[in-house]
């Protein structure tokens, strides 16, 4: 029994250490990019309906690659808008959600990746491309040059 408590923590402790960390409040992105002297990528996304979304977490967010470059060089902020009922989320974080697409997504556009500075201004933006990690952290990359 306590080797498979030990196994179990162990395979969790593995699994977190790449674990992407999601803001989902600009005001706190944005403290945490002027501290660490990052780039902000803010993820407009359809976590349940937009296949082009869930292509993009697994295929680059998810990935070890994209997460051991980004944790030192980008705050990663998330605007999810689930359609299921059972993934809605909180009030208070639809409501965060909706402000920033007002402010960076007006057309709607799922996915949308922004790259902000610390100040929120937009450096660049783009979506789902069919690319390689390494291509992908050079796009996100030559915006913030």
């Amino acid at each position: 029994m306590k080797i498979q408590n030990v196994l179990f923590a162990i395979f969790l402790g593995t699994g977190m250490i790449f674990a992407q960390d999601w803001q989902t409040d600009l005001a706190v992105a944005k403290e945490m990019s002027r501290a660490g002297n990052k780039s902000i990528i803010l993820v407009f996304q359809g976590s349940d309906w937009c296949a082009p979304c869930i292509k993009l977490d697994k295929r680059i967010w998810s990935s070890e690659e994209f997460q051991e470059y980004a944790s030192d060089k980008f705050v990663m902020l998330l605007a999810d808008f689930p359609r299921k009922k059972q993934n809605r989320l909180p009030l208070e974080q639809k409501n965060k959600n909706e402000k920033l697409a007002e402010t960076y997504n007006r057309n709607g556009y799922f996915p949308l990746v922004v790259v902000l500075d610390k100040d929120g201004k937009v450096l660049g933006q783009t979506g789902y491309k069919n690319i390689s990690v390494k291509e992908y952290i050079d796009l996100l990359e030559s915006f913030s040059e």
